[in-house]
C-alpha cells in the first residue's frame, strides 16, 4: 500500500470525536428550578466530528471509514448500528472500557445552543488509531476535534499525517478549541506542515492566533505549514487562502433551525470537492450548500439528505465567490 496508485479514489477516512447526541427540541425558555417543561420528543443521534462528517460524506456518495474510540455500553452499540446502517465502515472504531461520549443539546428559541457533555472514550483516542489498516487506502484522511483529544500527542499525530501523505493521501484537519481555557497554538506546529487543508472557524482562529482578521489568520496558519487555510465565519461566509489566491464566499439564504454539525457538513462538502478535483469556487459553493442544509433541521446530520438537495440549493441561489487577492 505504499503509493498513490493503490489509493481508493472515493474513500475518505474520518477520524476523531464520536458522540451519542441527545437533542431536546427548541424550547421557549429554560424551566425554572423544580419545574417540569413538556417538549416534543427527544432526538437520539450520532454526533461528534468524525461521525457527522462521515455520515454526510456517505450521503453525498463517498466511501467512508470512521475511526475513533467508543465505550462498552448501549451507546456504543447505537453508534455502530447507526453508522453501519448509513453505509459507513466502522472497522476502525475501537472499543474501550468505560462509557461512550455523550452530549445533551439544549436549544432555546432565539438563543445559542447549550451543551452538557461527558468526554468518555474520546479521551483515549491516540495517534496509533490513525494508523489502522482500514485507513491506509483512503484518498483523504480527515481528523476532527484536534486540540480536545487529550491523549492525541501532537508529534505522533504529525508523524501519522506524514506517513499518510507519503502514500498520496490528502490530509484535512479541523479543530475544537475549548472555550474555558487558552489554547496552546504550539500544538499546531508539529501537524500543520503535513496538512493539505486546515479549517478552523474564525473564533477558533482568533483564539489560536490572537488575530481578528480572517485574512491575517489564514496567513499565520499557512506560515506554520498548511497548504490551504479555510476560515469559516458562520453567517458572514468563508475565506480561503490557497496558493497565490485568497477567496471570499457568501452564504445561502435558508430557514435556520439548528446550527449543530454545520461546520462538519461544510467539511464534508469541501472533501467532496477534493475527491472530484473541483476548483475553489465550485468547491466553496458546494461546501457552503452542504453546511447550510445542516442548519435546516434539528440534529447534526438530518438536514443533509443527499447530493440532489445540495444541487437544488445551489441552483436556487447564485452564491457569490470572488477572488479578493491574487489571480484566479
Amino acid at each position: 500500500m505504499g503509493n498513490a496508485m493503490e489509493l481508493s479514489p472515493r474513500k475518505v477516512a474520518c477520524a476523531g470525536i464520536l458522540v451519542a447526541d441527545i437533542f431536546v427540541p427548541p424550547l421557549p425558555r429554560l424551566p425554572d428550578g423544580g419545574e417540569l417543561l413538556a417538549t416534543g420528543d427527544f432526538l437520539l443521534e450520532t454526533g461528534g466530528c468524525a461521525a457527522n462528517t462521515g455520515t454526510d460524506l456517505a450521503r453525498l456518495g463517498a466511501d467512508v471509514t470512521v475511526c475513533g474510540v467508543v465505550g462498552n455500553d448501549m451507546f456504543a452499540e447505537f453508534l455502530s448500528a447507526k453508522l453501519t446502517e448509513r453505509g459507513v465502515d466502522t472497522t476502525a472504531v475501537r472499543r474501550d472500557a468505560g462509557g461512550t461520549s455523550k452530549t445533551v443539546v439544549l436549544t432555546v428559541s432565539g438563543e445559542d445552543r447549550r451543551f452538557l457533555h461527558t468526554f468518555g472514550a474520546n479521551s483515549r483516542f491516540v495517534a496509533d488509531d490513525l494508523r489502522h489498516p482500514a485507513l491506509r487506502d483512503a484518498a483523504v484522511l480527515y481528523l476532527g476535534g484536534y486540540m480536545v483529544l487529550p491523549a492525541l500527542d501532537p508529534e505522533a499525530t504529525g508523524q501519522a499525517f506524514s506517513e499518510a501523505r507519503q502514500r498520496g493521501t490528502k490530509v484535512v484537519l479541523d479543530v475544537v478549541v475549548p472555550s474555558d481555557c487558552k489554547p496552546d497554538v504550539r500544538m499546531l506546529a508539529p501537524v500543520l506542515p503535513h496538512v493539505d487543508v486546515f479549517k478552523p472557524n474564525d473564533e477558533e482562529a482568533e483564539a489560536l492566533t490572537g488575530l481578528r482578521d480572517p485574512r491575517a489568520q489564514a496567513d499565520r496558519f499557512r506560515a506554520m505549514g498548511c497548504r490551504c487555510a479555510v476560515i469559516s465565519r458562520g453567517g458572514r461566509g468563508t475565506l480561503v487562502a490557497d496558493g497565490d489566491c485568497v477567496w471570499m464566499a457568501g452564504v445561502y439564504p435558508i430557514h435556520f433551525v439548528d446550527g449543530s454539525g454545520s461546520g462538519d457538513a461544510f467539511d464534508a462538502g469541501l472533501i467532496i470537492g477534493m475527491l472530484e478535483g473541483w476548483d475553489i469556487p465550485r468547491t466553496l459553493r458546494y461546501a457552503s450548500a452542504v453546511g447550510a442544509l445542516a442548519c435546516t433541521r434539528l440534529g447534526c446530520t438530518t438536514g443533509v439528505t443527499g447530493p440532489d438537495a445540495v444541487e437544488a440549493l445551489m441552483a436556487s441561489h447564485d452564491l457569490e465567490v470572488r477572488c479578493i487577492e491574487g489571480r484566479a
